[in-house]
C-alpha cells in the first residue's frame, strides 16, 4: 500500500528525483520558465510553490530552508568567477518580493501541441505568472466574461462621468445674466366664461 505517498516515482530513485526538482527548480527561477513534460510540470509545481512561500518570509532561517532545499548549483559560473546573482538570491530579491501580496498560484502550466522528439511525450511550458496589476488597480476577477462585464462597467461610468463634466464646463461658461425680464400680464379668461 502506498498510504501518504504523494508524489510520482517518474522511474528514478529517490536521489535522482532530488536531483531533477532541484535543477528544474533553479532553472525556472533563472529563467522565468521551462519546457518539460506534463507530468514533471506537476510535480515541480507544488515544490517551487513552497519555495516562493517560504522565500516571501525573508528571514534568515527562511533563507536557509531554501538553500537546503534548492542546493544553489550557480554561485559560480564555468570560469569560477562568482556571479553577480546567484539563484537563491534571485529568488529572494525579485521573485519572492513580485508575490508579496499573492497567496499562491505563483505559477502556470500551459500545454503545448508539439511534442517531444524522441519519445512523442507531451509537453508543457512551466512558468512563472507575472504581476502586471498597477498600484491603484483592482484586480479582476473570474472567468473571461466577467472580466469583460467588468469593463464594459468601467467604460459606461467613464462615459457618464465625461459626460456630466461637459455640462457642468458648459453650465460654467455660460455668462451669469443679473437682468430679470419682467413678463407682461396676459390676459386669461375667467373659468366661468371658457366653460359658456
Amino acid at each position: 500500500m502506498r498510504h501518504r505517498n504523494v508524489g510520482k516515482q517518474l522511474s528514478r530513485s529517490t536521489s535522482h528525483r532530488k536531483a531533477l526538482r532541484r535543477n528544474m527548480a533553479a532553472s525556472l527561477i533563472e529563467h522565468g520558465a521551462i519546457r518539460t513534460t506534463n507530468v514533471k510540470a506537476k510535480e515541480l509545481r507544488g515544490f517551487i510553490e513552497r519555495l516562493i512561500t517560504v522565500a516571501k518570509k525573508n528571514t534568515l532561517h527562511a533563507r536557509r530552508q531554501v538553500i537546503a532545499a534548492l542546493n544553489d548549483r550557480a554561485i559560480a559560473n564555468n570560469e569560477g568567477e562568482i556571479q553577480d546573482q546567484s539563484v537563491v538570491q534571485k529568488l529572494f530579491s525579485e521573485i519572492a518580493p513580485r508575490y508579496a501580496t499573492r497567496n499562491g498560484g505563483y505559477t502556470r502550466i500551459i500545454r503545448l501541441a508539439e511534442r517531444r522528439i524522441g519519445d512523442a511525450g507531451k509537453q508543457s511550458l512551466l512558468q512563472l505568472v507575472e504581476e502586471t496589476k498597477a498600484a491603484g488597480e483592482t484586480a479582476a476577477v473570474g472567468g473571461r466574461r466577467r472580466r469583460d462585464r467588468v469593463k464594459r462597467i468601467a467604460a459606461s461610468q467613464a462615459a457618464q462621468a465625461g459626460v456630466a463634466a461637459q455640462a457642468e464646463k458648459a453650465q460654467a461658461q455660460q455668462p451669469a445674466t443679473t437682468e430679470t425680464v419682467e413678463q407682461a400680464p396676459t390676459e386669461e379668461t375667467p373659468p366661468e366664461a371658457a366653460g359658456a
